[in-house]
C-alpha cells in the first residue's frame, strides 16, 4: 500500500519504535545508576515492562487504524450494495484523506453521472409513453419468448383480455392473423403484415409487425374499419348499379338489333343512328360486365378454385379460345417460350386474365404485327406474359396503369371502346391466386405484360399457395 495510507502506518511503526527505544534507553540508565547485582532483577523487570509497554502501545495503533480503514472499506462495500439495488441515490461522502477517500470519491462521482443518466432515460421512456398513447394506432411489443413487454393505451383498450407485462401475446389477443404476423416476424426477422377482422367486433385492424434489435417484434394495428366500410359501400354501389344497368341495356341493344335486322327499308340517317345507339349501347353493356368483375375480385368473399395443371395447357387454351380476338386485325397469336411446370391456377380466372392482356396487345400493338404468349420458369413460381411490339409505354404511365379506370391513352381508348377495367381486373385475379403482376415497357419496343403463378406442390397438391413475397423471403 503507498501513499497516504502508507505515511500513516509508517509513521505509527516510528512512533512505536521511539517508544520501544525511549523505554530502552531510560532502562539502560537505571542499569548503570544502579550497578550492584542485586539490581540486575530490577532491569529485567523494567526491559520486560517497557517491551509490553511499547507492544500495548503497537497493538492499539494497529486496530485503531484496522478499524477505521475497515469501516471506510464496509461503508464502500454497502454503497456497491445500494447501488447495485438500484439506489442510484447512494454516496460514501469521503472527504479528501488518502486513497481510499480517492476512491470513494470516484465512485460517488460514478453514481451521480449514473443517476443524471437514468434519469434522462426514464424522462425519454415517459415521454416516448405519452407520444405512443397519443397515438390512434395500437402498438405492442413483444419479446423473444412471445410475452408482452409493451403495450400502449390503444392496445389497452381493444384487447378482450387485459394486456400484462410479462404475459403471453396468445392470452391477450387471440386473434390469429395478429398471432401469426407476429410469429412471422419472429421466426424470419423480416417484417410482416396482414389483416384483422377479430380483435375486436366489428373492426378491422392493418397490422404490420416489425423485428427490434433485441430479437422481440413490435407490431402496430392500424384500424380501417371507416375504410373497408367506404369500399364495401362503393362496391355494392357499383354491383347494384350495374345490375340495374344491364336489364334496359339489353333490352335497348335487343330493340335495335331487331330494326336494324328488320325487312323494312330503313332511311339512311335512321339505319345510321341506330348503329350508333346500338354502339354505345354495347359498349354501355361491356362497362356494366367489367364493373361487376372487378366488384367481384376486389371483394373479400372472391376465392378462386386452384387446381394442379401444366403452365403450357394453361397457354396453348388461352391462344386457342381467344384466337377470335385477333382475326379482324392484321396481327398474328403465337406462343412462344413453353414449360410443362404444374401450376395452382383456376383456369377460366386465368383465361379471363389473358383475355384481358390480349385485347390490350390488340388495341395498343397493332404496328407490331405480332403478339407472343409464353411461360418460363422461376424458382418456385412460373412467369407467363403476353407481349406486343407497338409504341410501348412511356416510363411516368408504368406505376399506374393498373389502376382502375386509368388510361395511357385516353383518346385511343374512347375511340376503340375501352373501360379501364381490364388491368385492374387481371391484377386482382393474379394476386388471389397468390401472384404479382407487372409490365416492362420502353417507348418504341412494345410492352410485355408478366405474371407470376405458385407451383403446385408435389406431395400436397391442394395445398394453399404461397404468395411470391413469402417466397422471396
Amino acid at each position: 500500500m503507498t501513499g497516504r495510507v502508507f505515511t500513516k502506518l509508517f509513521v505509527s511503526f516510528l512512533l512505536v519504535i521511539s517508544i520501544s527505544t525511549a523505554a530502552l534507553d531510560f532502562t539502560v540508565r537505571r542499569f548503570m545508576d544502579h550497578s550492584l547485582p542485586g539490581q540486575i532483577h530490577i532491569v529485567r523487570r523494567d526491559l520486560l515492562l517497557a517491551s509490553l509497554f511499547a507492544m500495548a502501545i503497537a497493538i492499539v495503533l494497529s486496530a485503531f487504524f484496522a478499524q477505521r480503514a475497515a469501516a471506510r472499506l464496509n461503508r464502500i462495500v454497502i454503497f456497491a450494495g445500494r447501488i447495485a439495488a438500484g439506489d442510484l441515490s447512494a454516496r460514501v461522502e469521503e472527504g479528501n484523506l488518502d486513497e481510499i477517500s480517492d476512491v470513494a470519491n470516484a465512485l460517488d462521482a460514478t453514481a451521480a453521472r449514473l443517476q443524471k443518466s437514468f434519469a434522462t432515460l426514464e424522462a425519454r421512456q415517459r415521454e416516448l409513453a405519452a407520444l405512443l398513447d397519443s397515438m390512434q394506432e395500437a402498438v405492442i411489443a413483444v419479446d423473444a419468448g412471445g410475452r408482452i413487454a409493451w403495450c400502449n393505451a390503444v392496445m389497452q383498450g381493444i384487447a378482450p383480455a387485459a394486456a400484462r407485462q410479462g404475459q403471453a401475446l396468445v392470452h391477450a389477443l387471440r386473434d390469429p392473423e395478429v398471432l401469426a404476423c407476429v410469429e412471422s416476424a419472429l421466426s424470419r426477422g423480416e417484417p410482416s403484415s396482414g389483416k384483422a377482422t377479430s380483435v375486436a367486433p366489428g373492426r378491422t385492424f392493418d397490422i404490420n409487425a416489425a423485428p427490434t434489435p433485441d430479437g422481440g417484434v413490435v407490431a402496430v394495428l392500424h384500424d380501417v374499419t371507416e375504410i373497408s366500410r367506404a369500399e364495401k359501400m362503393r362496391r355494392d354501389f357499383i354491383a347494384n348499379v350495374s345490375h340495374e344497368l344491364r336489364t334496359p341495356l339489353t333490352s335497348i341493344s335487343g330493340y335495335v338489333e331487331t330494326l336494324l335486322e328488320s325487312p323494312y327499308d330503313l332511311p339512311g340517317p335512321t339505319r345510321e343512328f341506330l348503329g350508333i345507339i346500338l354502339k354505345n349501347a354495347t359498349r354501355m353493356n361491356r362497362l356494366t360486365e367489367d364493373l361487376l368483375a372487378l366488384a367481384s375480385v376486389e371483394s373479400g368473399d372472391y376465392k378462386v378454385k386452384s387446381s394442379p395443371i401444366s403452365a403450357s395447357t394453361l397457354v396453348q387454351g388461352a391462344i386457342h379460345s381467344l384466337a377470335g380476338m385477333v382475326m379482324d386485325s392484321d396481327l398474328a397469336l403465337e406462343s412462344a417460350d413453353m414449360t410443362n411446370s404444374l401450376v395452382l391456377a383456376d383456369e377460366d380466372a386465368l383465361t379471363q386474365v389473358f383475355g384481358n392482356l390480349i385485347e390490350n396487345a390488340v388495341k395498343y400493338g397493332k404496328e407490331g404485327k405480332q403478339i407472343l404468349v409464353g411461360a418460363r420458369d422461376l424458382e418456385g413460381f412460373v412467369e407467363f406474359y403476353v407481349q406486343d411490339f407497338g409504341p410501348g409505354i412511356a416510363s411516368e404511365h408504368l406505376g399506374r396503369i393498373f389502376e382502375r379506370f386509368y388510361r395511357v391513352d385516353k383518346a385511343r381508348s374512347r375511340e376503340s371502346g375501352g373501360t379501364g377495367l381490364g388491368l385492374a381486373i387481371a391484377k386482382h385475379i393474379v394476386l388471389a391466386h397468390g401472384g404479382v403482376i407487372r409490365v416492362e415497357s420502353e417507348l418504341g419496343s412494345g410492352a410485355i405484360f408478366l405474371f407470376t403463378l405458385p407451383l403446385a406442390p408435389a406431395t400436397h397438391p391442394h395445398s394453399p399457395p404461397q404468395s411470391p413475397a413469402e417466397k422471396t423471403a
